[in-house]
């Protein structure tokens, strides 16, 4: 090469490096084929590195390397399959890895691993399998790395036997080996097979590992196995690490922990968004509204954006609370933003604003959505329902079968409940059939039976509310029996009633509300002995009548106060002031004005 080639090289490889497009491409490409360099090693490698930022140019790409002597360096090559791979479009990995072998270019143990990564972003069982076959016949198989990534992608892709399978073949294993294997059974929903394996694990376990079974325990909700794994985690004698938090926090909120996350989330050094979301998605989770909108306040002062999650979360939150200002104020935030409305963020502001009685703005929205799902209808569904547009609620159920939608179990019981609140017995017996006929199948839940018993109840149809008491598969919650003792008290049936006396006693529920009811059912018959059983019962077991509470939200801060507390911060003031106010109101009820 003469010294004018050799400086032209440089040259191009400098605008190789400087390349953002295609067209830039073909011109830097006519001067190598001009100056013979379109085959030149370190010229290939960038020319590698272009296409696989540019996945589109994969035609181009297979034919710019067509006539390159792989004998020289596979490395150009896995170069362009590892950023395929890594890409949106993984399963281009595979046809550059045809076009190339194709055209003479022989797999080592990097290339093997690169395409079967690319296959596990697509869950490409059956290529998996092929390239397993070709690692196998090109003798690859032997190699470490290879086996290791066979491994992980067999899991990856849901296929545990097969994973199994070269596992059980290795001859030495590490802690990747393990690691693969475990994460594979928790991703196929198989939690007890990966902590049963963790437990024969023969190597420490790394980060990872321990991210798989924090994930494991709380798909089996086993809080216990968690703290477990927590106090092996707490022994090792690095700080904590990001990701095993976020997956701490993450299991004990499945775990229904929160105490024990929120601890995790406040003693960690630095967080992400991850564990932004994990707490204020975890914390709605939990029914703790209103720790979650403290959290969502609190994220507005650090760099982090809410994401879709958190805003769905801080959404749910307000619905649950009934906070229309706030819910207001986070779709203002939403369309300042110009945050794009997903199907998620459109059901989430349904939800939020028909649990909060604005049906019209709920519809309005609704309306606008281009993509709706079940969750979708089943919001809206329910937010009909529960406002009292029970009629209207069954014409959209039927718009919604017309459209192609599936209705589930939580669709019929926004029917039930529109039926409940309407009064509409016929129709609800209608629906309560149709649901389990043959057009769906759907088993009722316990909330479907208690829809049913609380209509029938409120129609004064009690013998046949109690009948279908008797045919459920389950025994009644507390809203089933005190709805059938409500209507007993108002239509003064005490025979019923004492045939529920044995689900009261051998369940022991917790809620005062259905003692309250039966001993008011007893007084009003003036059965003052059995008032007398029923309130000597509720002492014994230590079940009392839960206090009132009521939340208001100053400044962005929630403040809760219930009945009998004072252990507000500002309790005195808060007593001096309303004492001011007392002083004001006389007896008519008006309040003069303050001078």
């Amino acid at each position: 090469m003469n010294n004018a080639t050799h400086s032209l090289k440089w040259v191009l490889l400098d605008f190789l490096n400087r390349c953002n497009d295609l067209r830039t491409f073909k011109q830097i490409h006519a001067h190598l084929l001009t100056s013979s360099l379109a085959s030149n090693d370190l010229v290939i490698t960038k020319a590698a590195n272009f296409f696989g930022k540019h996945v589109s140019e994969i035609d181009y790409a297979c034919n710019f390397l067509k006539h390159y002597d792989w004998s020289s360096s596979s490395f150009p090559c896995n170069l362009l399959i590892s950023g395929y791979a890594s890409g949106d479009i993984p399963w281009a990995a595979i046809l550059v890895y045809r076009s190339t072998v194709g055209n003479g270019f022989v797999p080592d143990v990097y290339t093997v691993p690169a395409v079967l990564k690319s296959c596990a972003k697509f869950s490409g069982i059956r290529e998996v399998r092929q390239f397993h076959s070709v690692a196998v016949k090109t003798g690859l198989w032997c190699d470490f790395f290879v086996q290791n990534t066979l491994v992980h992608v067999y899991g990856t892709c849901g296929d545990c036997i097969g994973a199994d399978k070269v596992f059980d073949d290795m001859l030495v294993r590490d802690v990747v080996s393990w690691t693969g294997l475990i994460s594979g059974y928790v991703k196929a929903s198989l939690p007890n097979e990966a902590i049963a394996l963790f437990s024969r694990m023969d190597v420490e376990p790394n980060v990872a590992t321990f991210v798989s079974i924090l994930v494991a325990s709380g798909k089996l909700l086993d809080v216990n196995l968690g703290k477990g794994i927590h106090g092996k985690i707490s022994k090792l004698p690095c700080v904590m690490e990001l990701i095993l938090g976020n997956a701490l926090m993450d299991m004990y909120m499945k775990c229904e922990s929160p105490s024990e996350a929120k601890q995790i989330f406040d003693e960690l050094p630095e967080k992400d968004i991850i564990s932004w979301t994990t707490m204020i998605r975890g914390l709605v989770q939990c029914q703790r509204p209103k720790e979650s909108l403290d959290l969502f306040c609190e994220i507005q002062n650090y760099s982090f954006k809410p994401d879709r999650i958190i805003l769905t979360s801080a959404l749910s939150a307000c619905a649950s609370l009934g906070l229309l200002d706030y819910g207001i104020w986070v779709h203002g935030y939403i369309e300042r933003n110009h945050i794009k409305w997903d199907v998620y963020i459109g059901t989430a502001l349904i939800d939020m604003y028909a649990k909060c009685g604005c049906v019209e703005m709920a519809q309005r929205i609704f309306n606008v959505m281009p993509i709706r799902n079940v969750k979708t209808w089943n919001a809206f569904l329910g937010g009909l329902a529960i406002n009292g547009y029970g009629q209207e609620a069954l014409k959209q159920f039927e718009e919604m079968i017309e459209s192609g939608a599936n209705p589930n179990e939580v669709t019929f019981l926004a029917v039930l409940t529109a039926c409940c609140h309407s009064g509409l017995v016929e129709e609800g017996r209608r629906y309560f059939h149709h649901m389990t006929d043959r057009s769906y199948s759907l088993s009722p839940w316990l909330e479907h039976y208690g829809c049913m018993v609380d209509l029938l109840c409120r129609a004064g149809l009690v013998g046949e509310a109690l009948d279908l008491i008797k045919t459920m598969p389950m025994a009644p919650d507390v809203q089933i029996v005190g709805a059938l003792l409500s209507s007993c008290n108002a239509y003064g049936n005490v025979g019923i009633s004492q045939n529920m006396i044995k689900y009261l006693y051998d369940f022991e529920y917790q809620d005062s509300g259905v003692y309250v009811l039966l001993s008011n059912l007893y007084a009003t018959n003036e059965k003052w002995v059995e008032v007398r059983k029923v309130r000597r019962f509720m002492k014994e077991k230590g079940i009392s009548k839960s206090p009132g509470s009521s939340l208001i939200r100053i400044n962005g801060k929630n403040h809760e106060f219930v009945v009998g507390d004072s252990s507000h911060p500002q309790n005195e003031d808060i007593h001096v002031l309303l004492n001011i106010l007392t002083n004001h109101i006389p007896l008519g009820g008006h309040i003069d004005t303050l001078s």
